[in-house]
């Protein structure tokens, strides 16, 4: 046998065996797909993407607690500005508001 003749035969048996490992993996992929939906994959992937981002939340905030509170109280501050104004008297809104007379 000659070289190119056995250097084919090589090659279809590598073939042959790839072949085979695709048809398998098809065969896999289509009794998976059987058993659990794409959609039930998907929302578990996602059930799982967003089980890992709370729990990375939740190291995060318990390392940084200081910064939480303090961006907690900038939060609160920010929502209650204006009540917190007005309590103080804050005067300017007054002078900003002054009326301008009508132009014809």
């Amino acid at each position: 046998m000659s070289d190119p003749e056995r250097k084919m035969i090589e090659d279809r048996a590598l073939r042959d065996a790839a072949w085979a490992l695709v048809r398998a993996d098809i065969s896999h992929l289509r009794i998976d797909l059987t058993t659990k939906g794409l959609g039930a994959r998907f929302l578990d992937r996602v059930a799982e993407g967003a089980s890992d981002v709370l729990d990375e939340a939740a190291e995060v905030a318990e390392n940084n607690r200081g910064v939480l509170f303090t961006l907690l109280a900038a939060v609160v501050l920010w929502l209650t500005r204006n009540p917190l104004l007005a309590l103080f008297g804050d005067d300017d809104d007054e002078d900003q508001q002054t009326e301008e007379p009508e132009r014809d």
